[in-house]
């Protein structure tokens, strides 16, 4: 009987390295029976896989929405949309991921572009998503039958493995920002992916969606529903209300009352109606409102995200690097990179991250200015810092 030996891609090097053991032809013939036999020792490992902070592969980057948009409106002009493709979604590749199609190492984002007449047709995944609308309006999303506007500042969540595709009825194109927990998923094995209807399943197109005249009424939840939900069950948040809520904030600081995140800096996070929770179980969501000449403080967190301007203009460093930014670009935060903003005359900002993700496993981290202020789900004080 002949035992075919797996080709191993495993290749190990004694070195005289401090904290290495001393470089032998036994250490060497060691190490190739290792290799034969598909393993890795933890010594020359340790490094890479307990760095004394996180090491993130992604990297700190812009994407100017003035040069993504007419690519978009390119692809419109060659690329159809239909069964196979699926969708004109056009995805940000961070310049540290080898050319994969990922913003982060767990957060997908992009460009939807979606022509007059056109339909996206009807599928559904395992993966959590999101739409936020930069520009436009005309397109509905229908998600599970409930036919759902999509206007300029509307943030429309979509839990996974709901049936959803999209139309638009208006004269014009219309182009979105797309978020997802793809890499996250795809990195876990747990994708599952399933086609709908080609044409979505009603083409209606009421002023107010089902789940918003059930769920959307402040501090009220319907006894009918059952609970908890893992997701919201809410399918837009409108920018009306969004913006109402940083303004206010901002009012209560002019006078006197506490409201806001930091001085001139209004904040509110996107939640589950029926707990108090994030709206998606591996999406955080949030908007961000900075007064002109504010610059916040530096953060930084265990976890990634993507900020979207939505108006205005300023700056942002992340790290080392640092751009002007105005509305419709977007950013990327690598885990743990130092991240901070400065308002010229006013910036609103859209942020989503996978802080939850970090959170639920305990293993979240949070610093402000250099101070250490929540280690696995626990505030802490100067005094006990870790």
């Amino acid at each position: 009987m002949t035992v075919e030996l797996t080709p191993s891609p495993i290749r190990l090097k004694a070195t005289d390295a401090p904290n290495q053991p001393p470089k032998t032809p036994e250490l060497e013939e060691l190490y190739r029976g290792f290799e034969r036999e598909l393993l890795v020792p933890l010594w020359t490992e340790i490094g890479d896989l307990m760095p004394m902070t996180p090491q993130s592969k992604a990297q700190p980057h812009v994407w100017r929405w003035g040069s993504m948009l007419p690519l978009a409106e390119r692809s419109g002009d060659l690329v159809p949309v239909g069964r196979g493709g699926e969708r004109r979604a056009i995805a940000l590749a961070n310049p540290g991921l080898g050319g994969r199609p990922f913003a982060t190492p767990t957060l997908w984002a992009a460009i939807q572009y979606l022509r007059p007449g056109e339909v996206a047709p009807e599928h559904r995944h395992t993966q959590n998503a999101f739409r936020f609308v930069i520009e436009g309006e005309g397109v509905w999303t229908v998600v599970n039958g409930d036919p759902i506007a999509m206007r300029r500042g509307d943030f429309l969540p979509q839990a996974g493995w709901n049936w959803h595709g999209h139309h638009n009825i208006a004269t014009e194109p219309m182009a979105w920002l797309d978020g997802l927990d793809i890499p996250f998923v795809h990195a876990t094995d747990t994708a599952f992916f399933e086609f709908g209807p080609e044409e979505v399943t009603t083409k209606a197109t009421p002023e107010r969606s089902y789940s918003e005249r059930l769920w959307a009424h402040p501090g009220l939840l319907p006894v009918s529903q059952p609970r908890p939900l893992t997701a919201s069950p809410i399918g837009a948040y409108r920018w009306e209300h969004t913006d109402a809520a940083l303004r206010e904030q901002l009012l209560l600081e002019d006078e006197g009352q506490p409201g806001v995140a930091e001085p001139g800096h209004a904040v509110v996070r996107y939640s589950n109606p029926a707990t108090g929770d994030d709206v998606l179980a591996t999406i955080r969501a949030e908007f961000h409102r900075l007064r002109p000449g504010t610059k916040t403080a530096v953060r930084r967190e265990v976890g990634s995200s993507v900020y979207q301007v939505f108006e205005g203009r300023g700056a942002v460093q992340v790290g080392d690097k640092e751009w002007n930014v105005e509305r419709g670009d977007l950013v990327v935060v690598p885990s743990w990179q130092p991240v901070s903003f400065g308002a010229d005359s006013g910036l609103d900002l859209f942020r989503f991250s996978d802080t939850p993700v970090f959170e639920r496993l305990h293993q979240d981290r949070v610093e402000v200015d250099g101070r250490l202020v929540q280690v696995a789900g626990r505030r802490v004080d100067e005094e006990n810092a870790l």
